[in-house]
């Protein structure tokens, strides 16, 4: 399947009404460069690509023309197992990533095979002076340092990032409000301490609070860090 019969394919799946309710949620885009695709059209028709052994081709025509060829793009990613090509991959498409949809689209699974390699990356996607990288970056921590292999080191990598742009910001509450629910006591320090931004400590609480995974006490706790 060749890039122009991607294409052709994504514009016989689009739906206008579906194209109206996505706008509104990426911002940050061209209207121009949304088709309309719904998710499970999209990994469905990744999952042809990749059947079809077109994919190594598809991952190197960029930069793409819409945000579904993209969202393709992550979704093709996702679906690497070979860590040399995955990183390469990645490399090369970060610098296009330029939404939080696109962005949250890519959890490459594979990345847990080797975690030390992963957070080495993460440490070079965090300093990036671009923004959805550094999201990304966060976002990977989020997904891989929270569970089993959590270690309190990784905290402060997160907390200590003095960016103003809203969708890194975003990020780290997020993040915070996940190490709240999965490691309270190591997590905990960072509201009671003042370690976090303002913006980002008040909106880490909020999702923190929204959660059920949390104690009704650990919320009390949480919203005096407020006061």
């Amino acid at each position: 399947m060749t890039p122009s019969e991607i294409q052709a394919r994504l514009l016989s799946l689009a739906e206008e009404k579906y194209r109206a309710f996505m706008l509104p949620l990426i911002p940050t885009i061209d209207p121009a460069r949304v088709i309309g695709v719904r998710t499970p059209a999209l990994r469905k028709l990744a999952r042809e690509i990749r059947e079809n052994d077109s994919a190594e081709e598809f991952l190197k025509n960029i930069p793409h023309l819409s945000q579904e060829e993209n969202m393709l793009h992550a979704f093709l990613i996702n679906g690497l197992r070979d860590l040399e090509m995955l990183y390469s991959s990645l490399e090369a498409f970060l610098p296009f990533v330029d939404n939080w949809a696109l962005c949250d689209s890519l959890r490459p699974r594979a990345l847990a095979a080797d975690k030390t390699r992963l957070l080495s990356a993460v440490r070079v996607w965090l300093a990036s002076p671009h923004a959805y990288t550094v999201r990304f970056g966060i976002e990977m921590l989020l997904c891989f340092f929270l569970d089993g292999d959590f270690s309190p080191a990784v905290l402060p990598l997160v907390a200590e990032i003095d960016r103003e742009e809203y969708y890194i910001k975003m990020m780290q509450a997020w993040f915070f409000a996940e190490a709240l629910v999965k490691q309270y006591q190591a997590a905990f320090p960072y509201l009671s301490e003042k370690r976090l931004s303002p913006w980002v400590h008040r909106k880490a609480v909020s999702k923190a609070c929204d959660s059920r995974r949390i104690t009704p006490a650990q919320k009390a706790e949480c919203r005096a860090t407020l006061r």
